[in-house]
């Protein structure tokens, strides 16, 4: 009994059970992240592999409903049609954080179907189609052809503002709501980003595609191992504090 007695560390009971339980979510939380960092490095490699691919065929428009934009999201296409006198503005920033738009206009592949492309980024001031150069055509009224990367539309977040079709101002990159107010018979249930150097002028300026997946797990698992490191330390300290380590 009396050895019992002097043992160097005496762990109280309750504070035991809570870290026990508590240590091994914290490090598998911790590890979970580190597999998802593995994975999403992967997905991230893979995706820049497809943007640099060659472009494939542009499917035809029977067969746009059986494409999953968000599998085959940043895959390269080379498209071919005229585009229709329209233009959606989405707000949004380009790299530097300047206020603008991405002026997507209606591509007509076949009569009365059509592909919504992004043609690039104009600084506000720009936003009108007079002051960014106008819809492109081909000077000998032949179909454009150029290759453009496929992106999956947009869903609308809590903190999204409203759209304005009146002003012609759009906070959500969504082809179904922009095709509503088109008088065409289908959409495609996607856009294409046009590549640098797709049509003529600065501006729109093309080619900002970046796949946009957000890369934290990282931090996120050194955050749970910092969180069980924390909960081990409090508990040797807490031992130490009440007389509990060391001999008595």
């Amino acid at each position: 009994m009396r050895g019992a007695q002097n043992r160097f560390f005496r762990p109280l009971l309750w504070p035991t059970l809570f870290t026990l339980a508590a240590l091994p979510v914290l490090l598998g939380l911790g590890f979970w992240q580190l597999d998802r960092l593995e994975w999403k490095e992967a997905l991230l490699v893979k995706l820049e592999q497809r943007m640099v691919a060659d472009p494939a065929p542009f499917p035809a428009p029977e067969e746009w409903g059986e494409i999953d934009p968000y599998k085959e999201e940043y895959t390269r296409f080379q498209l071919e049609g005229r585009f229709l006198a329209r233009e959606f503005h989405y707000f949004q920033q380009n790299a530097k954080g300047t206020p603008g738009y991405a002026v997507i206009s209606p591509l007509e592949v076949t009569e009365g179907t059509v592909v919504l492309v992004n043609r690039g980024f104009v600084p506000a001031h720009l936003k009108e189609t007079d002051a960014h150069g106008g819809i492109p055509e081909s000077a000998d009224d032949a179909p454009l052809r150029f290759t453009g990367i496929l992106r999956a539309p947009a869903t609308r977040g809590a903190f999204d503002g409203v759209d304005d079709p009146e002003k012609n101002v759009w906070m959500v990159r969504d082809p179904a709501a922009m095709g509503a107010t088109l008088d065409v018979a289908l959409v495609a249930p996607f856009i294409i980003d046009a590549e640098p150097g797709s049509f003529p002028g600065e501006y729109p300026k093309a080619g900002a595609t970046r796949p946009e997946l957000s890369n934290n797990h990282l931090d996120y698992a050194l955050t749970w191992f910092s969180l069980a490191a924390t909960l081990l330390i409090i508990y040797l300290l807490y031992h130490r504090a009440n007389g509990r380590i060391g001999r008595p």
